[in-house]
């Protein structure tokens, strides 16, 4: 019997197809990474706040790649009916949603959130964050977002109306889907 842990596995095969034939050959696996191009990598959205136009462009990519996409948020929603788009509903409370998603999150995984807190913990454990409005958050930025933040937060708890943000528009929804794209072909 062979026992692949952690291991890396790359093949011409789907990965949901591969790894059935390998456990009935015999192979253990567990923490394995199976991938068409050395990676098998999950997204996760933090779905409560993300904008319609960015689970549409999620849906479509997981269509078109077969990737896993999870939408986790804490009311119930609608998801298209496939083998490997999820949803968990999680209970209603602060941070529920984004403690489950760093429950599940691998190393690579891509994180969709625009919770400046959530994406320095994503970071922190090796995956990546993107903003529903297409930015792409990194170490060397997150820092600063975060400062801004809990400025704001002081701001608006002192009853200065620091207003929200703008509506969104083409171009985000545009560098949302470049970085996605950028993403999915490194897997």
């Amino acid at each position: 019997m062979f026992h692949l842990d952690g291991a890396v596995l790359c093949s011409g095969m789907r990965p949901d197809k591969l790894a059935p034939r390998m456990k009935q050959k015999g192979f253990v696996l567990s923490g394995l990474t199976l991938g068409i191009k050395g990676g098998y990598m999950k997204i996760w959205v933090d779905a409560d706040a993300c904008p319609a136009v960015v689970k549409n462009i999620l849906f479509k990519a997981a269509d078109r790649t077969r990737v896993e996409l999870t939408m986790v948020a804490n009311h119930p929603m609608k998801i298209p009916q496939r083998n490997y788009i999820t949803f968990l509903q999680v209970a209603s409370g602060f941070d529920e949603a984004d403690n489950r998603i760093l429950e599940h999150l691998g190393k690579g995984d891509l994180v969709i959130t625009a919770d400046i807190p959530l994406a320095v913990q994503v970071l922190e454990k090796e995956g990546i964050a993107l903003n529903p409005r297409g930015h792409l958050y990194s170490n060397e930025s997150i820092q600063e977002q975060l400062k801004m933040r809990d400025f704001k937060e002081i701001l608006r708890d002192s009853g200065v109306d620091t207003g929200g943000p703008a509506p969104m528009n083409q171009k985000n929804t545009s560098q949302f889907a470049n970085h996605l794209n950028k993403w999915l072909a490194n897997i």
